[in-house]
């Protein structure tokens, strides 16, 4: 059977201090250049979500502003038909029960 545990020979990265190292100019220019090709790709990712969640905010703020201009519109119908309900029962037959 085979070993599912890492072996102890196989080299891992370590985190390294560069101002405590002694690393020569040329490491620390490739450590610059891999921390941001890393950077550029987060950025990337980071700016994917933020455009992500600026449209669904705005589509929710889009579909709010609607509803309510809806709503109000509808409002000013119910306005409009009690108004009418009103005329109407004045110049309907004049009752004893009002």
């Amino acid at each position: 059977m085979a070993d599912k545990s890492p072996k102890s020979s196989t080299p891992f990265a370590t985190r390294i201090d560069p101002t405590k190292e002694g690393l020569s100019q040329e490491q620390m220019n490739f450590i610059r250049q891999v921390e941001l090709q890393q950077w550029k790709k987060k950025t990337q990712m980071l700016r994917t979500r933020n455009v992500v969640t600026g449209l669904a905010i705005g589509a929710l703020v889009m579909g709010i502003y609607g509803y309510t201009f809806y709503s109000v519109s509808q409002e000013r119908i119910m306005d409009e038909m009690d108004e009418e309900a009103k005329r109407a029962r004045m110049q309907g037959p004049k009752t004893g029960a009002n």
